[in-house]
């Protein structure tokens, strides 16, 4: 670095000027050259910050950093994943749903695809499986939501090829939109197709963008673009309440785990607590605290619920006080549909900018995923959705790309416990 610093030194000498190396700092290089030599000053600029950068970025740490290891690509679809889910019964399979008018099951281990549902007329916006039967609900643009039962047997898992562990860094290559994934090279068209629903939801006016089922699995709530959420009695199909305030289109929705409780989204900039806990009545707090759209909320462990919006935040709420965010997580990208892992107490956050991003509930980064021209997703990253009790994958994203990845994240006790 000095010798260069000293070539172009006397470059800039023939002009009148000098460069002290004392000025270089921080990794820019201040100079008193003139307007006649502002061109060679900026490349010297730009020499000396692309290679301290490097050396810079050599002393971060690396004991907190999360082991991150993509483990499998699921491939099939023709056009972009909405969402993805992973079935909460045996046997566990993945289920995405896509613009392609298909929902798809996989075998989380071989990747391969073990049914296809193809009953919607629309794009298909979301996925979520029944709590105790093989039932799956889908949400579409042909202003429907789905209940379908699936039944399917896992294939031998077949030895894996060995994937090495990469650390998420904070250095990655960017890769190019091209090199998207064939979805003619996998053979998802073999697999069983379901044709029909057992149950169609009917009464909204517009696209449903989600769905989501109630604890105990005897109703269902949806989400859709005519601005209301509905709820429906399952077995009948009947539609049981009418939601209704937002000022602009649902974007998602999302039911506690153990409680009747529904927090809906929307692109008015709120989103909304309802309460079904007393059957005479139904209470709703409005939550206000992004400048864009709400692009999910989503339940956690406790009173708290996270929310993520195109403002490039997701804040974490205490249901108890609804005045103001608990933590703030700013980012550089708008985000999509969120999720937490109850028991790490993770947030998984997907990005419009191609990237997924680890995050406790007190706002600490815990880690970014790895994305390069030979892994992770090439486009917009639509959905996340964790799965604790797998073995291998316990991390599942889906993006415009056409695929859905899973992910192996082992975040350190140490890290945890901070």
């Amino acid at each position: 670095m000095r010798r260069e610093i000293e070539t172009l030194n006397d470059r800039l000498a023939a002009e009148g000027q000098a460069i002290d190396g004392a000025e270089l700092s921080k990794g820019q290089l201040k100079t008193k050259a003139s307007h006649s030599t502002s061109q060679l000053s900026q490349k010297l600029k730009t020499t000396y910050k692309a290679s301290t950068s490097k050396i810079v970025s050599s002393f971060k740490t690396t004991t907190s950093r999360a082991v991150c290891q993509l483990v499998k690509e699921y491939i099939g679809h023709r056009d972009g994943i909405w969402d993805v889910s992973v079935a909460r019964t045996q046997p566990v399979v993945l289920g995405t749903a896509s613009a392609d008018h298909t929902a798809l099951l996989w075998s989380i281990e071989t990747g391969r695809s073990l049914a296809k549902y193809t009953g919607h007329v629309g794009s298909v916006n979301s996925i979520k499986f029944h709590p105790s039967e093989q039932l799956a609900l889908t949400a579409s643009g042909d202003q429907t939501a789905h209940v379908w039962r699936y039944a399917v047997q896992l294939p031998t898992p077949q030895p894996a090829a060995d994937t090495s562990q990469q650390l998420c860094g904070e250095d990655e290559v960017e890769c190019s939109d091209k090199d998207e994934p064939d979805a003619d090279a996998d053979a998802s068209s073999d697999c069983p197709t379901i044709r029909a629903p057992l149950t169609s939801l009917k009464s909204h006016q517009g696209v449903v963008i989600a769905a989501d089922w109630l604890v105990g699995g005897k109703q269902a709530v949806t989400a859709s673009w005519d601005r209301t959420a509905n709820l429906y009695d399952v077995e009948t199909s009947e539609l049981v309440h009418s939601l209704t305030g937002h000022d602009q289109e649902l974007t998602h929705c999302c039911t506690h785990p153990t409680q009747r409780l529904v927090v809906t989204s929307s692109r008015d900039t709120t989103f909304r607590l309802w309460d079904f806990r007393d059957p005479s009545i139904h209470s709703v707090n409005v939550f206000q605290g992004h400048t864009d759209t709400v692009t999910s909320a989503v339940f956690t462990v406790g009173d708290n619920v996270v929310s993520g919006s195109d403002d490039r935040t997701v804040k974490v709420w205490d249901l108890k006080n609804m005045r103001s965010p608990i933590a703030t997580i700013r980012t550089d990208s708008a985000i999509n549909r969120i999720n937490v892992c109850v028991g790490q107490k993770i947030i998984a956050l997907p990005h419009d900018n191609r990237q997924v991003r680890l995050f406790d509930m007190s706002g600490v980064r815990l880690a970014r995923l790895p994305r390069s021209s030979r892994q992770g997703h090439r486009r917009m990253v639509c959905g996340s959705a964790w799965s604790e009790d797998h073995p291998v994958c316990n991390l599942f994203t889906c993006g415009f790309d056409r695929q859905a990845i899973g992910w192996n994240i082992n975040i350190p006790a140490l890290l945890q416990e901070k």
